[in-house]
């Protein structure tokens, strides 16, 4: 898999660009703030029909303008893939697969496996829950598309759920039996939802554990644990044990929607314990795993974007990373860095084909 060349209008701080890439190393050098970041998020768009960075379609239109489009072809088993995503003020956003608009943008997950390691990653500890649920349903989604429309499915009910027990308190009426429709279809979504959580979970874990140990020397213990209620007891009789704290609440306090993912320096909360080191350290390894998981289960090497390498990683560990695409780990690598000299010194390197772009 790789993109062989994009063009951008009017998306976020980028007016107007165009770009070929080599097939494997492509990097974008420039002073912070130019758009180096917003190129990669332009690229992540492609793949996933919306920003890393900023959910709010409208907020990626270059201020001033009325629209945006990134338009990029890739190349996935020797056929070419043409993907044009475009949002207009007033209208709504567009998708089209050579040539053909998406009619549910989900279709379109897991066309592009892409992999993105980013500063604000971060998010994955200092954020709550719902930031490391929504990292586990992006791997498992772009795999699996039952999953995702169990997903979708699954929110869409529990705000239904939520409406009709905000409707009862207002109206100081209720209705067991409409509400327990409500529960048995969660029941039957969110124990399927909870199973292929487990199951990515045994699989994803301990590809976790190896690239932790490969970046750090095998000097720090870290654990990633899956947590879920529903580990507890099934989730019709969470709902009938909740069910008075949901009346008083007014919404559903018990389900996979309450999932978490525990990040652990030795058996201690890395988000307390770890340092600004030890996090980084984790989280890199927590997305090569990602990268490794996608490619295994796929067959596809995913398309691997490392957004301000430096921030993360020192010259030593930038250079082990860059030289995995020597191997064949990695495929197609996008990096965005402040020093074009640091650069280029690291992946000139590899002795591989690879592309400077100055900003």
């Amino acid at each position: 898999m790789h993109l062989k060349n994009l063009s951008i209008l009017n998306y976020k701080n980028v007016s107007d660009k165009s770009f070929e890439f080599k097939h494997k190393i492509n990097c974008f050098v420039g002073k912070n703030g130019i758009g180096k970041t917003n190129i990669l998020d332009a690229i992540f768009y492609l793949a996933n029909g919306k920003s890393y960075f900023n959910p709010i379609a409208l907020q990626n239109i270059k201020h001033n303008e009325d629209f945006f489009v990134v338009d990029g072809i890739f190349e996935k088993n020797d056929k070419n893939e043409h993907v044009v995503c475009s949002l207009k003020k007033g209208q709504k956003k567009i998708i089209k697969r050579n040539g053909k608009a998406y009619e549910r943008f989900s279709e379109h997950i897991g066309l592009i496996p892409l992999v993105i390691i980013s500063p604000s990653d971060q998010d994955l500890i200092s954020e709550g829950s719902e930031t490391r649920r929504k990292f586990i349903d992006t791997v498992i989604s772009q795999l699996d598309a039952v999953y995702l429309q169990e997903l979708i499915q699954y929110q869409k009910i529990i705000m239904q759920r939520n409406a009709l027990l905000k409707y009862f308190a207002v109206n100081y009426t209720f209705d067991k039996e409409t509400l327990s429709i409500y529960n048995e279809q969660l029941h039957h979504l969110g124990t399927s939802i909870h199973q292929k959580r487990k199951d990515f979970m045994e699989l994803f874990v301990p590809t976790f554990q190896k690239y932790h140990q490969q970046i750090t020397n095998s000097q720090e213990q870290v654990q990633l644990k899956y947590f879920s209620q529903l580990d507890e007891a099934p989730l019709l009789d969470l709902f009938e044990e909740s069910l008075a704290k949901d009346r008083a609440v007014q919404y559903t306090t018990v389900g996979t929607h309450k999932d978490d993912l525990l990040l652990e320096i030795e058996n201690h909360s890395i988000k307390k314990y770890g340092s600004q080191g030890q996090q980084k350290s984790f989280l890199i390894a927590l997305k090569l795993a990602q990268f490794d998981f996608i490619k295994k289960q796929s067959g596809v090497l995913p398309i691997l974007l490392f957004d301000d390498i430096f921030d993360k990683l020192d010259a030593f560990r930038v250079q082990q990373i860059v030289e995995m695409v020597n191997d064949e780990t990695f495929g197609q690598l996008f990096i965005t860095d402040t020093h074009e000299d640091r650069t280029e010194l690291i992946v000139k390197s590899t002795h591989l084909d690879y592309e400077i772009f100055q900003l």
